[in-house]
């Protein structure tokens, strides 16, 4: 895969940070416990929706079976992973080579066969899948629209995008910058850049751009006490996109 490429939409001085970040991704305890919690909800969420969207396995052992799912953005695997045990064929696809290395090791001490690449959505061009997560990306990019461009042509005809994303308004200021990284201090301080979040409406926009119809909208908060997320009906903050790919 070409550096070039890799560097289009994705901001350099993210994929440094995620690197070094990439030794504590599979502690559930550490700095990426947020997402440890976060992925208890959203793998759910995601297995729901493509049974109710998709042909799949009429087994419960392995509902996935037979689908491509590609994870952009996938880090050290922990989305990978959920899919890949529910038989999915899975591509991880990330710009930190950290993660990418972290990932496949884990993958195979649990004895799953998961393509991890390390690059971006733009070096993936050419192939199609049945599923794409793109979940907590799209605020850490750069060219948000030539981003989503990209992820949206990585989907066949029938197939399914899921977009998870920040909302930007005060109220995501208040929570997911100075709740999360100053205040609570969850999140190292710099995760988040408000700028580059995205409101409900842009992601619906450019996901019909792409020929996607949305079929659902959730928002996701998490209890400060508990640390526990669950899925609602506002968008304010944290939100998740589910759409369908025109035939």
């Amino acid at each position: 895969m070409s550096k070039p490429q890799a560097t289009r939409t994705v901001d350099p001085q993210e994929i440094a940070r995620f690197n070094t970040l990439a030794e504590t991704w599979w502690d559930p305890t550490g700095a990426m416990w947020p997402l440890h919690r976060l992925n208890a909800l959203r793998a759910p969420f995601i297995l729901e929706n493509i049974k109710r969207h998709l042909t799949v396995s009429a087994g419960d052992t392995l509902p996935l079976q037979g689908l491509t799912v590609l994870d952009i953005g996938c880090g050290a695997g922990l989305l990978s992973e959920a899919m890949a045990r529910q038989g999915a064929q899975v591509t991880g696809v990330d710009p930190a080579k950290r993660n990418i290395e972290i990932a496949r090791h884990h993958a195979r001490d649990q004895g799953l066969t998961i393509e991890y690449l390390e690059g971006t959505a733009e070096d993936l061009q050419g192939r199609q899948f049945d599923v794409a997560l793109n979940m907590e990306v799209v605020e850490h990019v750069e060219n948000v629209a030539a981003f989503m461009r990209s992820c949206c042509a990585l989907v066949q005809p029938g197939g399914m995008h899921f977009v998870a994303t920040i909302n930007r308004n005060p109220i995501s200021f208040l929570v997911a910058i100075v709740g999360a990284e100053y205040v609570l201090r969850w999140l190292p301080r710099g995760t988040h850049h408000w700028r580059n979040f995205v409101t409900p409406g842009e992601a619906v926009g450019m996901l019909e751009e792409g020929g996607f119809s949305v079929a659902e909208i959730r928002g996701v908060s998490i209890n400060p006490f508990t640390r526990r997320y669950t899925l609602t009906q506002s968008a304010r903050v944290n939100y998740m996109l589910v759409a369908i790919k025109g035939r």
